[in-house]
């Protein structure tokens, strides 16, 4: 078991988590394919598509290519989809859909960062629709996803604005470290992919999770110790006090902020545990 014991005399200090295949078992985007479905949003060819990419996520074998082959086809396959729908059906669904592929590992470790003092940042790739509400339901502290363009309409424009991938996600945590007084040297990064070295070279103390070939190869040459992730498990099942939020609640949540799925401008959108405080924007990142 890991010790994450804090000294509060000492800077700030936070702990990275990439999202899909390390905090969740599975792509966070495509788990909510069948409900885009069923809400209208794709067709029968475009469910059955978006079903074979996530066993190819799942199965490891998704380079950098192949991602970014991903990120341009969900990019165009979200075009014009209006975004109220699209956070009203995430809202509707994430009880049944993500609660259960949860992994108990990794949430253990959000709790033990929490008590140890730390804040708990959820970095994705993703787009900030599905991931804003999974952060709350994990009690995240922040933030980082993707964005797209959402039109005067409404509407998904299917442009890029900024993609949260790669490098990128290593600005976002050092821009972040600036704006919220983070040591990184003394920060944690989790995550199951190659694509995240950046990240996870930006803190003091990376751990692959799950790794896939290439990031296993680097951890064991930077000697970096490797989790491995195996127990997802209902957060209702772990914790018996836990209460997830109500629909309605997440609905409304989820209606605050702008954003999109798969791909886009990184986002902060924080809140504070434990403190239902106003809104208090910090240039183009968020607190909620």
């Amino acid at each position: 078991m890991l010790r994450l014991v804090e000294n509060h005399s000492l800077p700030r200090t936070a702990a990275f988590f990439d999202l899909d295949k390390t905090v969740i078992a599975k792509s966070s985007t495509l788990t909510f394919s069948k409900s885009f479905y069923r809400g209208g949003l794709i067709s029968r060819r475009a469910a059955l598509r978006t079903a074979y990419i996530q066993f190819v996520f799942l199965a490891g074998g998704a380079d950098h290519d192949q991602m970014e082959r991903m990120r341009e086809y969900l990019s165009a396959l979200c075009k014009g989809w209006n975004v109220a729908q699209v956070k009203e059906l995430v809202a509707e669904t994430l009880h049944d859909l993500i609660d259960p592929i949860i992994y108990d590992e990794a949430a253990s470790l959000i709790e033990g960062h929490h008590a140890a003092g730390r804040d708990v940042v959820i970095v994705s790739t993703s787009g900030a629709e599905v991931v804003e509400p999974i952060g709350e339901m994990l009690g995240a502290d922040r933030v980082v996803a993707t964005r797209m363009v959402v039109g005067e309409d409404g509407c998904f424009t299917g442009e890029v604005e900024y993609y949260a991938y790669g490098p990128t996600k290593a600005e976002a945590v050092r821009e972040l470290a600036k704006s919220e007084g983070y040591d990184l040297s003394r920060c944690y990064a989790y995550s199951d992919s190659a694509t995240d070295i950046p990240m996870l070279e930006a803190v003091g103390h990376p751990y692959a999770v799950n790794p896939d070939r290439t990031l296993r190869r680097e951890a064991v040459a930077r000697e970096w110790p490797v989790l491995a992730f195996e127990k997802p498990v209902r957060l209702k099942q772990r914790l018996p006090a836990f209460r997830m939020p109500p629909r309605p609640t997440l609905v409304a949540a989820a209606a605050v902020g702008a954003a999109v799925i798969g791909a886009g401008l990184v986002w902060y959108a924080a809140r504070r545990r434990q403190a239902a405080l106003t809104p208090r924007p910090a240039g183009e990142f968020a607190r909620i």
